[in-house]
Order: C-alpha cells, then sequence, then structure tokens
C-alpha cells in the first residue's frame, strides 16, 4: 500500500529523507499552496506535514476524504482546527519537548543582555561611542530569580540559573513543592516571588488565568530595580504597566521575546532603552528546527506503518473500532479532568479515580490518560497530550491511584474523581445518560445533573431563598443567557451549589459581582 505525504512548510532534509526512505511512501514538497489550491489537493494525502504557515482550516479538512494524520513541526497548533479533524477522524500530532533547551537557552541570553546592557552598548559602540560608565551592569551571583512556571522550560532556566549560584524561588500552583525542593529550588507563593525575586521570568501557558498574571498591582509590590523576562507568551505581562513600571524607575529592565500584538506595535515599548527586544526567537536555533521536523517526520512514519501513535493532541491510542465504542466515556472523564483542574487553586498532590459498574468491561487505561489529559491541559495547554499526561503528572509529583468495584449502586457506570492538594479536596462523579450523554452527577457532597460543556459558572453558596434569582438577574443585567441551571445541597439551610451552563464567557467584572452576592460563598469559572 502507497501512503501520499504532503509537506506544505518548510522542513529540514534530514526529516524529509526520513519520509522519501519509506518505500510506502510518496512525498510531495509544496510550501506555495494558497488556501483554494491546498484544498483541491488535500483530497489525495493521507497525512499533512505543516508548520506555522499553513492553515489547516475546517473548510480545508472538508475537502480531506483520505487524511489520516496531520503533524504539526512545533508546539502550538493555533493553525489547525483540531476540532474540526477530530470529527473527521484525523489524528492531529505535535512535538511539544523540542524547543525546550532553545527557549530556555534564549531566556538565559536575554537574562545576561539585560543584565549587561549588552545591546545597547553595541549600538554604541558601533555608533563610534566609548561609554563604558554609561552601560555599568550587575552581576547575577547572589541574586534571586523567581520563575513563574515550572515546567520543562522553567527547570531547564532554573538549572543555568544555580548554575550561575543564583538562588531560585519558583510559583507553580500545580506542582507539589516536594518536587520542587529536589530541583533544587525553593516553592513559594505568588506575592513571596514578586517581593523576593532580582530578577523574574515567566514560562507558563497564556490562559484565562495567567494573562496579565504581572500587571500593576504585582510590579507594586516587586523590588525596587526588579528585572523582568518574556519568553512564553505575549499576554502573561501587562505591557502598558510594564513600560509605566520602568518609566517610574521601579523596575530596571525587562527583556521581552513575546508581545501581546506580533510584531509589537506600543511605540512607548519599542522606544525605550531598558528593554531589551527580540522577534519572537525563542525557539529559533538551528538544532532546535532541526530536532522539531525529525520529531513529526518519525511520528507521521511510525502512525502510517502501524508502529503507533506519539503526541497525540486530540485521540488516545487505541484501535479505531474500539474508540468509536468508548468515545463517550473518554469525553466525559477529559471534561472531569478540566473541571478539576479549575475548581482547585493549589498544588496538586494526589489523584484518586475510582471506576464503577459497566465501564470496568473495557480497558480502564485510556480513561485514566484522558482524566490526566484534562487535568493538565487548562495548566500546560498545548504541550499536554494523549500520551505525554501521564509522564507530566509523574515529573510534576502527581500521584495517581485508581481502585474499581463492579458493585452498581446509584448509577449503572460511573467514573469518580477526587483531587487533593495542599490546602483542599474536591471531587466529582460522572456517568453517562442514554449510553451516550456526558453528565456531572455530583460534586464534593452535592448531586447535581449537568453536562460538561462550554462556559460553566459553579457557586458555592448558602442555601437560603433568593440566591438563584440574584445570580440570574445579574446574568440577565450583563445579556448573559443561562442554557441550563442544576441545583444541589447538603440539606435545607445548608451549603448548597448550583452549576450554570451559559451561552457566552463571563466576564471578570460579572464574575466578581456574583461573589459580592449576598450568601454566595465561592465561584469558580470552568471552560471546557
Amino acid at each position: 500500500m502507497t501512503f501520499r505525504v504532503l509537506i506544505s512548510d518548510s522542513l529540514s532534509k534530514e526529516a524529509i529523507d526520513i519520509l522519501e526512505k519509506e518505500k510506502e511512501f510518496k512525498v510531495d514538497v509544496n510550501t506555495k499552496f494558497t488556501p483554494e489550491e491546498l484544498k483541491k489537493a488535500i483530497k489525495d494525502y493521507d497525512a499533512l506535514v505543516v508548520r506555522s504557515g499553513t492553515k489547516v482550516t475546517k473548510d480545508v479538512l472538508s475537502f480531506a476524504d483520505k487524511l489520516k494524520i496531520i503533524g504539526r513541526a512545533g508546539v502550538g497548533l493555533d493553525n489547525v482546527d483540531v476540532d474540526a479533524a477530530s470529527k473527521k477522524g484525523i489524528i492531529v500530532v505535535n512535538t511539544p519537548g523540542g524547543n525546550t533547551i532553545s527557549t530556555a537557552e534564549h531566556t538565559f541570553s536575554m537574562i545576561l543582555a539585560l543584565s549587561r546592557n549588552i545591546p545597547q552598548a553595541d549600538f554604541s559602540t558601533k555608533k563610534g561611542e566609548w561609554e563604558r560608565k554609561k552601560f555599568m551592569g550587575v552581576e547575577l551571583y547572589g541574586k534571586t530569580l523567581g520563575i513563574i512556571g515550572l515546567g520543562r522550560i522553567g527547570t531547564e532556566v532554573a538549572k543555568r540559573a544555580l548554575s550561575f549560584e543564583m538562588k531560585v524561588l519558583a510559583y507553580d500552583p500545580y506542582l507539589s513543592a516536594e518536587k520542587t525542593k529536589e530541583l533544587g529550588i525553593e516553592p513559594v507563593g505568588l506575592k513571596t516571588l514578586l517581593k523576593e525575586s532580582d530578577y523574574i521570568t515567566v514560562h507558563t501557558p497564556l490562559t484565562d488565568d495567567t494573562k496579565h498574571i504581572i500587571s500593576e498591582k504585582e510590579f507594586a509590590i516587586m523590588k525596587k530595580a526588579v528585572r523582568v523576562i518574556n519568553c512564553a507568551r505575549g499576554g502573561i505581562i501587562d505591557e502598558e504597566a510594564l513600560v509605566k513600571a520602568i518609566e517610574a524607575g521601579h523596575v530596571a529592565g525587562a527583556a521581552l521575546d513575546v508581545y501581546e500584538n506580533e510584531p509589537p506595535k506600543n511605540p512607548r515599548l519599542l522606544k525605550l532603552d531598558k528593554i531589551v527586544l527580540t522577534p519572537h526567537l525563542g525557539a529559533s536555533t538551528e538544532e532546535a528546527q532541526v530536532n522539531v521536523a525529525i520529531d513529526i517526520a518519525n511520528t507521521v512514519r511510525d502512525y502510517l506503518l502501524g508502529r503507533g501513535v506519539r503526541n497525540a493532541v486530540n485521540v488516545p491510542c487505541v484501535e479505531p473500532e474500539i474508540y468509536k465504542v468508548i468515545e463517550p466515556y473518554l469525553k466525559l472523564a477529559e471534561n472531569i479532568g478540566a473541571m478539576q483542574a479549575q475548581l482547585v487553586d493549589s498544588h496538586l498532590n494526589k489523584v484518586r479515580i475510582r471506576y464503577v459498574g459497566d465501564i470496568l468491561k473495557y480497558d480502564l487505561a485510556p480513561f485514566t490518560v484522558s482524566i490526566m489529559k484534562g487535568m493538565l491541559t487548562p495548566i500546560l495547554q498545548e504541550t499536554v497530550n494523549y500520551v505525554n499526561s501521564l509522564v507530566i503528572a509523574k515529573e510534576r509529583g502527581i500521584s495517581i491511584i485508581e481502585s474499581k468495584t463492579a458493585e452498581i449502586q446509584d448509577f449503572a457506570s460511573l467514573i469518580a474523581v477526587e483531587v487533593q492538594t495542599d490546602k483542599q479536596k474536591s471531587s466529582i462523579c460522572g456517568t453517562l445518560f442514554t449510553k451516550v450523554d456526558p453528565r456531572i452527577v455530583k460534586i464534593n457532597e452535592f448531586y447535581v445533573d449537568c453536562v460538561p460543556e462550554g462556559n460553566m459558572l459553579v457557586v458555592f453558596n448558602k442555601d437560603v431563598p433568593g440566591i438563584i434569582g440574584q445570580i440570574g438577574t445579574i446574568f440577565g443585567k450583563n445579556n448573559i443567557n443561562v442554557a441550563s441551571v442544576s441545583f444541589g445541597r447538603e440539606e435545607k439551610g445548608g451549603r448548597a451549589v448550583s452549576v450554570w451552563n451559559v451561552d457566552s464567557d463571563v466576564s471578570k467584572k460579572v464574575l466578581d459581582e456574583i461573589r459580592s452576592a449576598k450568601n454566595v460563598q465561592e465561584v469558580k469559572l470552568v471552560k471546557l
């Protein structure tokens, strides 16, 4: 059997050679397809390999009748419609670890350039000037580096900082304190990190929780003369607040590789001498580009030749026939995991998973993988997938305990997930209605009946008359339509919960308004 492979973005020769040497493959390279030309061509291919240039849209995929796999040579998947691919049964794979070293090294290069004023001194010297006093720098030795987000890249940055004999603090609410200490790093809260660090670097995905995680309030509590670095995602640092803090003399300088808008257009940001700017070069090394290309070529080759799949972002590794049967359970499992991640606030230590009833007739491993993929995705975004979720959980010191019972109690089949952090426990139970429709049936001690999808607001409150009306009125006033609502309570007049499925996003302003409503105790926004 011959498999046709289309490479539509530039790929290294080494990667192309891996595919072309297989006698079963016919490989075409065309990096100049227009969207219309790609739509016409894609119907003839079994595999598509891209970088960030090709836009694999729903429209393009509607013509992909033979396509089995899309390989993205890189981490981000903004240019691939993963949902549309999933609906057509097309596997999407990426290379989450290919640029770890290059980005860590770039981050440390930025720290050094910022400390010794290297770009400014270079520019001045090339103009014929000789201003040694103007470019007086600072040493890293003995200074404190604060790292926000201790994933793979953050860990590599920490290793380099320790070799410079810096003290390293880290804030990562989803990494166990024990695991952090094993690395020689001191785990701290965000406020402590901001107060005590001489340098602060961010290494988190951009999510609702991390957007502008450093803004005016955070700059105000930092040390005077702190230096700030962002080689992760634009928008984690509030650029306008950063400019103000530098102009006020509170922040000594910043180094940015990523921006809220790319290329950056803020004239104040571009003109400040105390900011070192590079054009999104974190993964731009020859080695990183070759590594991700080779990784994706190997992954696509192995899948087409029936050797299994690595780094699949949209399907667990099970046989297609079995996948069709268990897909509703997999969706339920992943959504339970994602809900748990968004309902707890601190370090994940332990995950207890209990399977009950009819689900026991299937291999349980894919469900556990799906739960952990769902749980880690809100935290790590595209770096986690169905293949590496258990490995990442282990790396972050999260223990996973499974149990099962055939004894049917309230439901014919049940997935129960309890999460333990260093501050709290949270449990969620889910089942299938009519064997295909996922439902959440219990949150902590409260029985509910809600559909795990879209925007969900989970409100814990005192069980008193009028509270549902208060929340509904707030939604109505802000033009937010309620699709459904489910209630549960311990006892009359005791603690209660309500779960609201709404048709649009809920702004921070609306969340704060609900939090301040009388008898409301806690509010959590969940996005699935």
